[in-house]
């Protein structure tokens, strides 16, 4: 070790407490051993990492160390771990195998397994998730969802990437787990362990508080780097800034993307006991690292250490190399994967480019371009009921539109039913009408109209 490798080490013993340090042999044994699950995974697909690759990967890199269990998962300090995400070698490490809570990085594998199911065409991005109470009753940062109503699956990702929504990811993982969360819950582990995330448990989709719910940095990294490397063709989600959804613009609460030039994001986590956590990939110089930070005392800290963490990692000596060929971002395409040396390859795509907001945010219009506006009300709440009301009375044809609009200084709700053909549109007022209920038609061309 020499140069910016030594200064990264010396940044390392100057910021964080050093933990008693293990061989590689000792490695091996200081972890306990986790049974993998026997229960089906439920999707049939063709994973891209194998579980001797990964679990090989976790002594076959530099010395690690190994903090006790006691305290765990809420003992003092803070976990951190940068990786290079080409070659999997570990640049720098403080307590990487303490058992500490994920809070929402939860979301990351919710999301790995949907990535899953889009691949192997057992989901699409239009296809809609039913909203059941289980999943709108969930606290407290949400899209507002309401039982009985269905949100897209491109919805339900996008809420989960930047407002870390947990409605989002409550609604996403009980599809794909056959209407349980606990049985989504037992595929989130076992595809960890598969993953070569050892002591990793998940107890639900969204990482709400669960003292059985407990992953490590090393873990984290593990499972961002194969989120990014066999999944490219998503990683534009990551670095979004913001969408729309019924009418309400939903930022990105990640703090990275625009603190830390070349960041891609990835997640943050919050819970009392879990305190700030933080998941972030940054490309420079076409090198990709991943940091993972756990246990932080606030988001000032997170977020200032791992913008130190990674300016050290890609000065180290050996950062990325041999640096990734980046290929165009395209969300349709499928990953090129190229086989070097029995190592395999995937080159990654640039950061997002507003071409790809403008295909991400424009879902395709079903039935037409007519709207029925069935009602305008002083709160979201209420619209929101009125128009999945209309929505059921109607067969669920079209698509629930909240929007907002300023009358007289003060803001309304607009409820709407979108995607109509014409006729439909005028039957579904007709039917109102006789219900004296207000409703009108906005004809495709007048559409602007509804916003103001």
């Amino acid at each position: 070790m020499h140069g910016a490798a030594m200064r990264f080490s010396a940044f390392c013993q100057r910021f964080f407490v050093k933990a008693p340090v293990r061989t590689p042999t000792q490695c091996a044994t200081a972890r306990p051993p986790v049974r993998l699950s026997t229960r089906p995974l439920g999707l049939g697909l063709g994973w891209g990492l194998s579980l001797g690759l990964a679990v090989a990967s976790a002594c076959a890199l530099p010395p690690v160390a190994f903090a006790g269990a006691g305290g765990e998962p809420t003992s003092p300090g803070i976990s951190w771990i940068v990786m290079d995400a080409n070659t999997g070698r570990i640049l720098g490490q403080n307590q990487a195998y303490t058992l500490r809570y994920p809070a929402s990085l939860t979301k990351l594998m919710t999301l790995d397994l949907a990535f899953a199911a889009l691949r192997a065409h057992r989901l699409s991005f239009a296809t809609d998730l039913p909203v059941s109470r289980a999943a709108a009753r969930v606290q407290p940062v949400k899209l507002d969802l309401v039982p009985g109503q269905t949100v897209s699956v491109r919805q339900a990702v996008l809420g989960m990437t930047t407002l870390s929504a947990n409605d989002a990811a409550t609604a996403l993982g009980q599809y794909l787990g056959g209407g349980s969360i606990s049985r989504f819950a037992g595929m989130m582990t076992a595809r960890a362990h598969q993953l070569g995330m050892r002591r990793t448990q998940f107890a639900n989709p969204s990482g709400l508080p669960n003292p059985m719910q407990v992953t490590d940095a090393y873990d984290m990294a593990i499972l961002a780097r194969h989120l990014l490397l066999d999944y490219p063709q998503y990683r534009y989600l990551f670095s979004v800034p913001h969408f729309t959804f019924e009418g309400r613009v939903i930022p990105n609460i990640d703090g990275m993307l625009k603190r830390y030039p070349g960041a891609i994001g990835m997640k943050t986590g919050y819970t009392n006991l879990a305190r700030f956590n933080l998941v972030t990939a940054a490309v420079r110089n076409g090198h990709l690292l991943i940091g993972v930070e756990l246990h932080a005392h606030s988001w000032r800290v997170a977020y200032s250490t791992m913008a130190q963490l990674l300016n050290q990692g890609f000065a180290a000596e050996g950062a990325g190399s041999p640096p990734l060929t980046l290929a165009a971002n395209q969300p349709s395409a499928a990953p090129v994967i190229t086989r070097v040396a029995s190592r395999t390859v995937h080159p990654m795509a640039p950061v997002l480019r507003v071409a790809d907001v403008a295909k991400l945010q424009a879902r395709p219009v079903r039935g037409g371009q007519w709207i029925a506006q069935v009602g305008s009300y002083d709160n979201y709440p209420a619209a929101r009921r009125q128009a999945l009301a209309v929505h059921r009375l109607r067969g669920n044809q079209g698509r629930v539109l909240i929007l907002p609009a300023l009358v007289r200084g003060r803001r309304m709700w607009r409820a709407q039913l979108a995607g109509l053909d014409r006729v439909a549109a005028k039957q579904t007022c007709s039917l109102l009408a006789r219900r004296h209920l207000s409703c009108f038609v906005i004809a495709p061309a007048r559409e602007s109209l509804a916003m103001r």
